[in-house]
């Protein structure tokens, strides 16, 4: 099971679509609210949000998927107590909640609106809720005996096995030409149908990379561990005729950007270049 989440501030929007009759729509849980419609709830969720004018994503939503498997024969009740049990795990339970099945595709997921502003009138802090949701719905399907989100993520990454290997023989053969910069291997991977996206947190630091191939996404951990950010940086800078520096950069040409990376990334390539560095070393000596 998966559990994603975030701050929103178009409430009304947002139920009416998590209300969507088109999409199947049923009522699975309902908290602390009395009307039967999308404007009466948001109505509602306003009157407990105007405690607190200064909080404008003041809504939160989340989307919360059994696998296919898990999903296909469950109850409007099993689905309830899913949504139940991960409001409990989110300490969400002093407050507004409305949450909906929707069964109009294969995969059987819930939508769960709740109210950022407490009955009471606090402010729920959204810190790493994503992160959070993730580990709510974990928690959730381990009390209830349903597959886990590790166990979807290896299932899906199994399907995606031939894209996989795909990706790492093309990523393998544009190392092998040694490109000297990131911009170099970026275009050779282009070149090969594979796009490169960089991954940019909130602070417009570079964490990493996913890869893009015939309609499908991964992030490069997942293509191959040996594709992971950090190693591959590395690598490339140790193409180049000054890598014997064991400094990792602070900062990469990104296209026609300059990206800062983000602390733990610089950490991560320094600790590559120093294997480098140690394996060169090693070699040269066993060549003597």
């Amino acid at each position: 099971m998966i559990g994603k989440g975030h701050s929103i501030s178009r409430t009304g929007a947002s139920i009416a679509y998590g209300w969507n009759q088109e999409k199947e729509a049923e009522v699975v849980l309902k908290e602390y609210l009395a009307g039967d419609t999308p404007v009466e709830i948001t109505e509602e969720f306003k009157i407990i949000q105007s405690q607190n004018q200064r909080c404008t994503n003041n809504t939160l939503s989340f989307i919360v998927s059994p696998t296919v498997e898990d999903g296909k024969n469950m109850s409007r009740k099993d689905l309830g107590e899913i949504a139940q049990k991960f409001l409990q795990e989110m300490k969400l339970t002093n407050h507004q909640v409305i949450a909906f099945v929707h069964r109009d595709k294969q995969h059987t997921h819930i939508h769960i609106y709740a109210n950022r502003i407490s009955l009471t009138g606090e402010v729920y802090k959204d810190n790493f809720i994503g992160k959070r949701s993730q580990l709510a719905a974990d928690n959730v399907a381990k009390e209830l005996g349903l597959t886990r989100v590790r166990e979807v993520q290896r299932e899906r990454l199994q399907e995606l096995n031939g894209i996989r290997q795909e990706i790492r023989k093309i990523h393998e053969k544009v190392l092998g030409s040694r490109p000297k910069s990131l911009n170099a291997y970026i275009r050779l991977m282009q070149d090969h149908k594979v796009k490169m996206i960089p991954i940019i947190n909130k602070s417009h630091q570079l964490q990493g990379f996913r890869f893009e191939f015939k309609g499908v996404n991964l992030k490069a951990s997942e293509v191959h561990r040996n594709m992971s950010g950090n190693r591959l940086i590395a690598e490339i800078l140790q193409n180049r005729s000054w890598s014997r520096s064991i400094e990792a950069p602070k900062s990469l040409q990104i296209l026609d950007k300059t990206v800062q990376l983000s602390a733990s990334l610089t950490t991560k390539i320094g600790k590559e270049l120093i294997k480098g560095v140690i394996k060169r070393a090693l070699d040269t000596g066993i060549g003597m």
